[in-house]
């Protein structure tokens, strides 16, 4: 089915990143990049509607040009607590700037990001996103990711715009 063609894609995404981003070297004392999964409990409003309960869960990672200013993107899938097949698909290529890069003495990280959100089902939708929060790198290799995000649909028309926010909770490695 077109659902489990989707599961499969963001999947094979998701161990993608993770291998590409494993096999990377890193030497200076600053990171130049890493990546993350992610599991973000959270909810989704549309203007004059009742919120739902959702789950989001991804991956991506992010690469910095400068000490402080870089590009990423992620892949995921969010969904209804109720029922987790109603889901829909995200894209989110974005620039994140960090405050106080990692480095051998700095184990915080703090972000922010912002960009653009294509959502994807049996069609696709634009939209934009914004968020920040930290990494904390409790091993050179290994972090926690702790984030507030903000997914927004914006298709126009009578549709309503709808913000799926979420905290994310996750794992962030290079």
């Amino acid at each position: 089915s077109e659902e489990d063609a989707m599961k499969k894609t963001i999947l094979g995404v998701l161990v993608l990143m993770l291998i590409s981003s494993l096999a990377q070297a890193q030497t200076g004392r600053e990171s130049k990049g890493h990546g993350y999964v992610y599991f973000a409990p959270g909810f989704a409003a549309a203007k004059g509607e009742t919120g739902m309960a959702t789950a989001h869960l991804g991956g991506g990672g992010e690469g910095f040009f400068t000490r402080h200013l870089g590009a990423g993107a992620d892949v995921g899938y969010v969904a209804p607590f109720e029922s987790f097949s109603d889901g829909i698909g995200t894209f989110s290529p974005n620039i994140v700037a960090r405050f106080k890069p990692k480095t051998e003495e700095n184990k915080v990280e703090p972000f922010v990001t912002g960009g653009y959100t294509l959502f994807f089902r049996s069609g696709t939708v634009s939209g934009a996103n914004f968020g920040g929060g930290v990494n904390w790198w409790f091993k050179e290799r290994v972090g926690l990711r702790f984030e507030l995000r903000d997914n927004v649909s914006i298709p126009g028309g009578d549709v309503p715009t709808t913000h799926f926010v979420g905290f994310r909770v996750g794992f962030t490695f290079r």
